[in-house]
């Protein structure tokens, strides 16, 4: 019987990643303020100023503006850890494999960083914000509720992203920097809705040619596949999430990365800590869909 060789290909199979947007959609301004994990940041807050009528002559009435700081916990946080041997140093063709190693381990900390975030924060939208009846003037727009979810169509979505606006345009949030974050299969319906039209979409080449979602209805649109999902009678729906910058703070740390001998055997230890907090801070500046793809 003749023997054949197994040959180990130098190079690593390339390795795709899903994309993080929790950074983009959050303010960062606190992270330089962190140590370690536990530690609380105190986020000073803008008093609210009474306005009052006048009368000529009227004694004013002066009062203290006090400013209620909102606490930011940084009390979470996620590692890896791997080791290797030096007989792996001594005998392996790939060159520089611990720097893949840990190039791979930062980018999964992120994608797990964002998957632990967007599993949460979109129920703390603010009450008009969210539900069957959101519009803190109108009351009466439908985003999806528990057994109720929205059914999003070609012919549909563009007219609930338009309404995702109006939520917000109602809560006095600025147009200036909103963005969404949708699915991929949102997307999808997005490219095949009347926006594959270049002249509706205001541009020289429909974005069904060049796959560019961009801005619809002042929304900068983020795709991700890490939005949390929730299986709803016969349906997977999605919570999707809308707002601007100021409605999360978020803040994250790398406090370790290091390197040791290991005291068990023959190589070397890696590892990294990355420590991390958030919060809705301004609920309503961010807005919770709750859909399916009808």
């Amino acid at each position: 019987m003749r023997y054949v060789p197994a040959i180990w290909s130098g190079k690593l199979l390339v390795k795709y990643y899903a994309r993080s947007v929790v950074a983009a959609i959050s303010n960062t301004d606190y992270e330089g303020e962190i140590k370690e994990q536990g530690d609380t940041v105190y986020i000073r807050t803008t008093p609210d100023m009474t306005v009052r009528d006048h009368q000529k002559g009227q004694a004013l009435v002066h009062e203290t503006p006090v400013s209620t700081p909102v606490t930011l916990l940084v009390d979470q946080g996620k590692y890896w850890a791997f080791a290797t041997s030096k007989i792996d140093d001594k005998q392996t063709d790939i060159k520089k494999y611990v720097e893949n190693w840990t190039t791979d381990a930062s980018k999964q900390l992120k994608i797990a960083i964002d998957t632990a975030v967007l599993a949460n924060v979109y129920s703390d939208a603010h009450a008009s914000n969210q539900g069957a009846t959101a519009g803190a003037i109108s009351a009466n727009i439908d985003l999806g509720v528990t057994g109720s979810p929205v059914g999003l169509t070609k012919a549909n979505v563009l007219d609930y992203i338009v309404s995702c606006g109006q939520v917000l345009d109602e809560q006095n949030v600025p147009e200036e920097g909103r963005w969404m974050v949708i699915p991929a299969w949102m997307a999808s319906l997005i490219k095949l809705s009347d926006l594959k039209d270049a002249s509706l979409a205001g541009d020289q080449t429909s974005i069904l040619r060049n796959g560019r979602l961009g801005v619809i209805d002042t929304f900068t649109l983020y795709k991700s596949n890490l939005l949390a999902t929730t299986t709803d009678g016969a349906n997977t729906c999605t919570n999707m999430i809308f707002g601007i910058n100021d409605a999360i703070t978020f803040a994250t740390q790398l406090t370790e990365n290091e390197s040791l001998k290991n005291p068990f055997g023959f190589g070397t230890l890696f590892r990294g800590l990355q420590v991390y907090g958030y919060k809705v801070v301004k609920a309503e500046a961010m807005g919770w869909l709750y859909a399916y793809k009808g």
